[in-house]
């Protein structure tokens, strides 16, 4: 019986290391330990289905390495307003070796000459989340980068700017408006244990995008985020630490 036991319990945790296969990554890692607390506060406060939006930013960040992100804090690839200062053309090198665009000077001039090859990069069209002095200049492209509090301030405003701005029920966008409506339905109905549920999460995907007119019209996005979200795990570890009281660590090791 005990040797039964013990077969059963080893398929059991190799099932569920296959289904969080990308916390094996450092930067998967790290990118969401320095997330994932404020996106749960967020999500309790303006009703939107945690795991989905953290999966969201992994996709669209490429999890923080994305160099408009790198720059801006806008990890959720949100296009600016018109009253938006959104991040300018840039000439940029991209690097061979490693691989990358580079934008910190300091990492530039290490690289050899013959590694990077410059070019004018297109406007992003995207918000610049950095501190007004800064935001849609070409001025501190890594100010972000070396001050983890702007850093993680940028990236807040950019989930806030996501929850009342583009999630909301005086959207232009039907999409948009409908999700507001259906996820105010659900919360009201079931309370916020609803949103940390793998169903309303996927549901939230699928509404959002892989259709015209949505946050992503491409029919292989809601495929991507859901994939990121199963293999990172994040209905689990959102539930680990708003119900069970872990801390990210805790709940990132289980």
């Amino acid at each position: 019986m005990s040797r039964l036991f013990f077969i059963l319990v080893l398929l059991f945790l190799s099932v569920d290391a296959k289904n969080f296969s990308f916390r094996k990554y450092e930067h998967v890692r790290v990118f969401y330990s320095e997330i994932t607390l404020d996106v749960i506060e967020v999500a309790k406060k303006y009703n939107l289905p945690p795991a989905a939006i953290l999966a969201m930013a992994g996709l669209e960040s490429g999890y923080g390495s994305g160099y408009v992100s790198q720059i801006t804090g806008n990890i959720l690839s949100l296009g600016a307003y018109k009253s938006d200062k959104e991040l300018p053309r840039l000439y940029l090198p991209y690097s061979k070796s490693k691989k990358k665009v580079l934008y910190d000077a300091k990492v530039i001039a290490k690289q050899d000459k013959s590694d990077l090859s410059w070019r004018r990069r297109p406007p992003s069209l995207k918000r610049d989340y950095r501190v007004k002095k800064y935001a849609g200049s070409i001025n501190n492209l890594d100010l972000l980068k070396y001050d983890a509090k702007l850093r993680n301030d940028a990236r807040l405003a950019c989930f806030k700017d996501f929850a009342t701005r583009w999630i909301s029920k005086d959207s232009n966008v039907k999409v948009y408006k409908d999700i507001r409506l259906w996820l105010d339905a659900k919360v009201a109905q079931y309370g916020v244990k609803i949103l940390f549920t793998k169903e309303i999460n996927e549901e939230f995907i699928d509404k959002i995008g892989g259709h015209p007119n949505s946050f992503n019209y491409r029919k292989s996005w809601p495929k991507k985020v859901k994939l990121i979200m199963n293999r990172v795990g994040l209905v689990e570890l959102t539930n680990d630490i708003y119900f069970k009281k872990m801390s990210f660590s805790q709940a990132w090791q289980r």
